[in-house]
């Protein structure tokens, strides 16, 4: 397994070597067999031990200020400055030996074709590898994968200073990269994207080779925390990984790869903040390049509206920062709370050389130009305060989902035409928000998001943190850092959510919490904060730290199971209870009840659609009772869909939990749910589907008026 006792790196030249990962290669090395199996289980009672005591004795003593940062990352796109060669497609692939997860390292497989080494099978990139054979080796497998392939570079890119840069989507979790047997780049985190320049790596004009080695495991120092050990089976010992968090461990190479190209002296990083005043907006802009020297560059930036018309430009000289000022701006609005929701400007950023005095009078602009880079801007506000959340000053309903990316076969895998389905669904339905539960989900998702306004709350893949050490703070840290840089220009994201569920009725989760919150607040302030917080209110010590309350609760289901008549007042009385203990406002972030598609009861019966609806009708009750109060900003189902599991007796083919099957097939209480959320709509009757009822009788009126006539 990959090390996971060191810092947390994001980006890594090819200068780095092995060494990085020594500690943990030389223990592994020495790992055979039943050995393996001993030294395991002392190692991790040990460091159980030991991270009880420090938990308990220094809990209060966490340190900062050894964060790490990301630099670049800007989403790969082409332009007349750039160009872009994606190696999605199929990969080979090796599994290694559980029991022996650095052979491939001590044999260096990286320094040749991996089919030279063991036999090799095709893999599809970007997806998880679990499902996409019959072996249930492979889907359950612990430890490290290999893939690579061959690949062209054009003989064009040579030419001149342009540099190259090799960028992943998302690996699961800790990676490796060589290119022809050239180190690279190392990273340890899944969801979220890493690149490295590889210019000098690449062969131009000739045939290249990239390897990855990836290490699914999941230990009490990374995020998510898992654990492993050595079990007994038929004929001799496996790893098996366990954890805590609801969802499959999915791995692989989940989203794209791609090699792009940059000028020597490009944009590496653009950060904005919108506002407005009347009809006039702003867009302030700061951009980075790969250059300290800034003294004799200039800053064009244009502002195209929705058709590609001009609406305003700015300049900036040596600073590269300034205010794109927008007359007549339209806003970006929330699905349902305009006409033209999830409105985009494009942002058109180009980098050149300021004119001097002695310059040729004949020079063109084109030939001052040294990078052009585009991305889409909303412009909105966001403000709240200890009762309300609002959007361009009106106050918002959050009406939506937990989520997960999940789908048969292809695992995490991005797939775009089942993105496009689900945001179909999700205007469907009506929902204008969702929470990217547990985890980071693609940038494709978050593009989708900002073009249909649905707002999201952003989670970071911390789930289910439960044995809190100054390790785990500074990669927690790291991946909310990360998270941060890759999502802060995206109208659609709202909120950031720093945890899901963590065990926080521990006395040592508050110091721990209140650093996370703080350095999250330091990173972004214009955004709240939140976590889905499952413990009870007067056990919870981390809400104190938080923006905005969030909180899970399953009634009728884990608690109370099959007791519809224990779940309206029990849902007020807690949001009640977190409003009164911190004056915040508060959301319920999960709620729902498994259903098998198909299963019918009358009376309703746990499992059944007709439980699964009238679970959902009881908990409207209740959110109505509380949005009266004027604390109570939102409602989100657990769950949008169906998704995988690992194997359990209380888990029938996975968690059952969505109002769509995992095929994104309606169950009864997605019908429901559309009738509520549309009503909920802001834009009034007016714009209700015309199928959103059905017709079965005439209106009591008219009913009356045929009576009498009779």
């Amino acid at each position: 397994m990959l090390s996971n006792n060191t810092k947390p790196v994001t980006t890594v030249s090819s200068s780095v070597s092995l060494n990085s990962n020594s500690i943990r290669w030389r223990l592994v090395d020495r790992l055979r067999a039943n050995l393996l199996a001993l030294l395991r289980v002392v190692t991790f009672a040990v460091m159980g031990m030991i991270g009880c005591m420090v938990n308990v004795v220094f809990g209060a003593m966490y340190t900062s200020g050894n964060e790490s940062s990301t630099e670049g990352l800007l989403y790969p796109i082409e332009s007349e400055t750039r160009e872009m060669k994606k190696l999605d497609g199929m990969w080979n692939f090796v599994r290694s030996e559980s029991n022996n997860p650095s052979q491939g390292i001590r044999e260096k497989w990286y320094t040749d074709d991996l089919a030279r080494f063991r036999k090799t099978i095709q893999m599809p990139v970007p997806s998880s590898y679990n499902d996409v054979t019959e072996d249930a080796g492979l889907r359950d497998h612990v430890g490290t994968v290999w893939y690579d392939r061959k690949f062209f570079v054009p003989r064009a890119w040579s030419k001149g200073d342009d540099r190259v840069f090799l960028r992943f989507g998302s690996v699961h979790y800790s990676t490796i990269v060589w290119i022809n047997g050239v180190q690279v780049m190392t990273h340890e985190f899944g969801h979220l994207p890493f690149e490295a320049d590889v210019t000098n790596a690449l062969k131009y004009g000739a045939e290249n080779r990239i390897t990855v080695l990836c290490d699914n495991v999941l230990l009490q120092v990374t995020v998510p925390q898992g654990k492993v050990d050595n079990q007994a089976i038929d004929n001799g010992v496996e790893l098996v990984q366990s954890y805590t968090f609801d969802f499959f461990n999915y791995a692989g190479i989940h989203r794209s790869v791609v090699l792009y190209t940059v000028p020597r002296v490009y944009i590496r990083d653009v950060v904005i903040h919108t506002s407005y005043e009347g009809d006039e907006g702003r867009v302030d802009y700061q951009v980075t390049t790969s250059t300290n020297e800034t003294d004799h560059l200039l800053l064009k930036v244009k502002l195209y509206d929705r058709n590609g018309t001009l609406v305003s430009k700015d300049e900036s000289e040596a600073k590269l920062q300034g205010t794109v000022v927008v007359p007549q701006v339209q806003l970006w609005w929330p699905y349902l709370m305009h006409p033209e929701p999830g409105y985009l400007y494009t942002m058109e950023i180009t980098l050149g050389k300021a004119q001097s005095n002695d310059a040729p009078t004949d020079e063109k602009e084109e030939d001052t130009v040294l990078d052009v880079y585009r991305l889409k801007v909303g412009i909105r506000t966001l403000e709240w305060n200890n009762s309300s959340f609002l959007i361009n000053g009106k106050p918002i309903y959050f009406r939506g989902f937990g989520r997960h990316e999940d789908s048969d076969i292809r695992g995490k895998g991005l797939d775009l035409a089942l993105l496009t389905k689900d945001f179909n669904l999700l205007k469907w339905v009506g929902a204008n928000a969702y929470r990217t539960s547990h985890y980071p989900y693609s940038e494709e998702s978050m593009q989708f998001a900002d073009e249909h306004g649905i707002m999201i709350i952003d989670e970071c893949p911390s789930v289910d943190t439960e044995n809190f050490s100054q390790i785990l703070l500074e990669k927690h840290k790291s991946s909310i850092e990360q998270l941060i840089h890759r999502d802060r220009n995206h109208p659609s994201v709202v909120m950031w959510s720093i945890a899901n569920e963590p065990r926080t009725g521990k006395m040592v989760a508050s110091p721990y919490f209140e650093a996370v919150a703080q350095y999250t607040k330091k990173l972004d302030p214009t955004r709240p904060i939140t976590a889905a917080i499952a413990v009870n209110v007067n056990d919870d010590v981390a809400a104190q730290y938080l923006d905005i309350v969030s909180f899970n609760r399953y009634n009728a289901w884990y608690a109370n199971s099959g007791k519809l008549n224990m779940i309206t007042n029990r849902v007020i009385e807690e949001a009640e209870a977190w409003n009164k203990k911190h004056n915040k406002p508060v959301l319920m972030s999960e709620y729902g009840a498994d259903t098998q598609e198909g299963l019918h009861t009358l009376p309703a019966y746990i499992w059944s659609e007709d439980y699964q609806t009238r679970v959902f009708s009881q908990h409207f009750k209740a959110f109505d009772a509380l949005r009266k109060q004027n604390f109570f900003i939102g409602e989100f189902v657990w769950n949008f869909a169906d998704f995988k599991t690992a194997q359990t007796y209380t888990r029938v083919g996975g968690n059952k939990k969505g109002i769509f099957t995992r095929n994104r097939q309606p169950k009864a209480a997605a019908y429901l749910l559309r009738q509520r959320y549309h009503a909920l709509g802001e834009l009034g009757k007016s714009h209700l589907p015309d199928d959103l009822f059905l017709y079965t009788a005439p209106e009591n009126s008219q009913l009356s008026q045929e009576k009498t006539e009779l």
